[in-house]
């Protein structure tokens, strides 16, 4: 494992990170992919660790690769969700916080349908928080293994050219990718219907474009974000069949990038909408390496949140003691 280490108090949002810092997280999870790779075994560097995945909004590919990456790493895992909790009874957010801090974990991973739910919860808990996506703002842990997987296939990221098509509006995965690209050196392109451009998108120091077919040639990267309909609360576009014509990654458009340019996706995919299926599963597409990708980047993430910190040990006081008795 690396030698030194920067600091990351917490994992909320790409924004709170440098470019020194995405580095060590990349570099740490390359050292920890084999480990990743695995069908079994783990390695005992997080024992005694109590890691919670606080999962609010529906979640499964998210929700197992936090697991897994806990797991592989030796700590114990606590899975909290919304549906069938005290929170589907009414339990203010605040109250669960410290619930969870009366338990003594040491780390909450967080996901939510509210925009800065995770900032929200380190105001209560004195452990590191780490965002796995809320609302339309953040999913920093997405992002890093995408840049991660560009990395391993194209390596030094500066320069590198990437588009990014779709749902863009409603996409917190686009928000973070871009930042974390950007403080990688890459070049990044957004394509989407206007109706899902964000209003202040011209302050985000990418390029826009509206015709998918003029950027596609010169992409290192093609990445087809999913159509968030779970969000959407009217018409964005036509028809799905509209969609897919203008602004989906379909074999003739893949056929016209680079040789070595990559197809990416970050999943669950709408076949037929935001990809074709013969490309999803073409040679160009790495989609299902993010998800092995991923389990390695938050593994990274989790270590680098919390091999610096002992477990949380309370110290054992008898009743006489606290109350002032004399035994």
């Amino acid at each position: 494992m690396t030698d030194w280490l920067p600091h990351i108090p917490r994992l909320i949002s790409i924004e709170e990170l440098d470019t020194e810092q995405v580095t060590a997280v990349l570099d740490t999870a390359e050292q920890l992919l084999p480990i990743a790779q695995r069908r079994r075994g783990s390695v005992p560097t997080l024992r005694g660790k109590v890691v919670c995945n606080l999962f609010l909004e529906d979640s499964t590919r998210t929700r197992l690769s936090f697991d897994l990456a806990a797991k592989r790493l030796s700590a114990e895992v606590i899975n909290f969700s919304a549906k069938g909790s005290s929170v589907s009874k009414g339990e203010s957010f605040k109250d669960t916080a410290l619930t969870l801090d009366a338990m003594g974990v040491d780390c909450v991973v967080v996901r939510s349908g509210s925009s800065g739910a995770p900032l929200q919860l380190a105001g209560y808990l004195d452990v590191p928080i780490m965002n796995a996506g809320d609302g339309w703002h953040q999913h920093p842990t997405q992002a890093l293994l995408d840049v991660f997987t560009m990395r391993r296939h194209l390596g030094d990221l500066t320069g590198r050219r990437v588009v990014i098509v779709g749902d863009v509006l409603h996409s917190r995965v686009a928000r973070s990718e871009v930042q974390a690209l950007k403080l990688l050196g890459a070049h990044v392109t957004l394509v989407a219907p206007p109706t899902l451009l964000p209003p202040a998108v011209q302050d985000w120091g990418v390029e826009v474009a509206r015709d998918l077919d003029e950027v596609v040639a010169d992409a290192d990267v093609l990445y087809a974000l999913r159509v968030q309909r779970e969000r959407m609360h009217r018409a964005f576009f036509p028809s799905s069949r509209e969609y897919a014509r203008i602004w989906g990654v379909t074999g003739d458009r893949v056929a016209r990038m680079k040789p070595d340019a990559l197809v990416m996706h970050p999943g669950p995919m709408n076949r037929g909408v935001e990809i074709t299926g013969d490309v999803a599963d073409s040679d160009r597409a790495v989609i299902t390496e993010q998800v092995t990708n991923g389990i390695a980047v938050r593994m990274a993430c989790l270590y680098l949140l919390l091999a610096s910190h002992p477990p949380r040990v309370e110290p054992c006081v008898p009743p006489a003691a606290r109350t002032g008795e004399v035994a």
